[in-house]
């Protein structure tokens, strides 16, 4: 490479939000180390690919856009691969066997030195332990629309869950202090955005690591009070920790939406033992009736996992009788897969992958007559919602309060408008999972 011209980087980020808050800082270091960043992988001179490492299939993706990437080195432009982020934490000491020639690995806990791997001439590898302070994301080269951003309140997870790698990959829960998320929420929101999705491996926890009595409703509070946010969603809450303080935040904060995504994974108490959840199906059962009681209107987004170890015919149907009778507004379902040095890799009675198939099937079955229920309702309301742009059919994307980025449906707008701007419409039909808005 020549050490005079600047070095054209490509960046493929994989996983998850809080991936991609990793990698927009990334592309931010490297723009400020004098890279050209945002290039094609066929026209770059090094390709960085933030990886995703928490189950199976996003490895294997991982290891495929890695090996794609090694084909731009081969026949391309390329000179540097530098594989990133949550593959590399769990499977660094096999990565340069399995993709030989790749050049740089760096781990999540240290993107500071994403240039040095950039910009090295040797091989590069820098995996620390996942165990100090949150590193701080503001000044991020944002991937996301200018008007919508994430905002990270914490690092990895201390759970424990028998089926998660991400303690693992991410090390115990951590929060970032308070002044740091308020003054990132600011700078975000001085750079255009108007929606703030506040995201964490276990969000409900914040604070706790502080000192803090009742953290993450003490900061929604302050974040409410920011000017320039409109919505501001939360994301990825789990359920033991989600206090009534929290629900009156969420009752009462006129710029938190009222939606809340709370990964349940099950509802049957033999199973939820099983996972380590720490929590009961009266308890969850409990909660959401408070949530509905007390947020009139709120979307309540969730997933669950099927064909867990033990898990029988009987504690199936309870989660699919609660299912039909809960109604939630999204849900997502994974079959259960043993991942390595979990401890429900090594549970007995595992769940034939036909049985956990047909049930994942049956589970979205219920879901899909759900939601087009609720969508039918819908038609005739009136809606306020924040336009996103257009999809690659040329359609206007937008989405109401109660529909996520990348995770939720959509509404489609008869008549287009700029993205960033809040519309008021009137719902005039449906389709499939999303709404068509006049």
């Amino acid at each position: 490479m020549d050490a005079k011209k600047p070095l054209t980087v490509s960046l493929v980020s994989l996983g998850c939000p809080k991936n991609l808050v990793d990698s927009e800082k990334m592309l931010a270091l490297l723009a400020e180390g004098g890279c050209i960043v945002g290039a094609p992988m066929d026209e770059a001179d090094v390709i960085v690919v933030n990886t995703c490492g928490f189950l199976s299939a996003a490895r294997d993706e991982s290891l495929a856009m890695l090996r794609e990437a090694m084909a731009c080195k081969r026949t391309g432009r390329a000179r540097r691969v530098v594989a990133a982020g949550c593959l590399v934490n769990r499977d660094a000491e096999t990565l340069y066997e399995r993709l030989p020639g790749l050049d740089a690995i760096v781990g999540v806990n240290d993107r500071q030195d994403v240039l040095a791997a950039v910009t090295g001439q040797r091989r590069f590898t820098r995996v620390s332990p996942c165990a100090g302070p949150v590193g701080v994301d503001a000044v991020r080269f944002r991937l996301t629309p200018r008007h919508t951003a994430y905002l990270r309140i914490s690092e990895g997870c201390s759970q424990r869950c028998t089926f998660c790698t991400i303690p693992a990959i991410r090390g115990p829960f951590r929060s970032k202090p308070p002044q740091d998320v308020l003054a990132e929420a600011e700078e975000l929101l001085a750079d255009g955005a108007v929606e703030l999705n506040v995201i964490g491996q276990d969000t409900t926890g914040y604070g706790r690591d502080l000192g803090m009595e009742d953290g993450l409703a003490d900061l929604l509070r302050s974040l409410d009070a920011l000017e320039g946010a409109r919505w501001i969603r939360l994301m990825y809450a789990y359920p033991r920790h989600f206090s009534e303080s929290l629900i009156d935040v969420l009752a009462c904060c006129p710029r938190v939406v009222p939606y809340v995504d709370l990964p349940l994974q099950h509802v049957a108490d033999p199973v939820l033992r099983r996972m380590g959840r720490r929590t009961t199906g009266a308890e969850i059962i409990s909660l959401l009736g408070r949530l509905r009681e007390r947020i009139p209107g709120i979307a309540i987004r969730t997933t669950f996992i099927v064909g867990f170890p033990g898990e029988r015919e009987e504690d199936f149907t309870e989660l699919l009788d609660f299912v039909r009778a809960f109604r939630f507004d999204a849900l997502g379902v994974f079959e259960f897969s043993p991942e390595e040095g979990t401890p429900a890799a090594g549970l007995d009675g595992a769940v034939p992958d036909e049985v956990k198939a047909d049930r994942a099937a049956e589970i979205m079955l219920a879901q899909q007559e759900i939601a087009f229920q609720a969508n039918r309702e819908k038609v005739g309301r009136e809606v306020e919602v924040l336009v996103d742009g257009v999809d690659d059919a040329g359609r206007c994307v937008a989405r109401h309060n109660g529909q996520a980025p990348d995770v939720d449906s959509v509404c489609y707008l008869n008549k287009p408008r700029p993205p960033g701007e809040f519309v008021t419409g009137r719902v005039a039909s449906w389709e499939n999972y999303d709404l068509i808005v006049d």
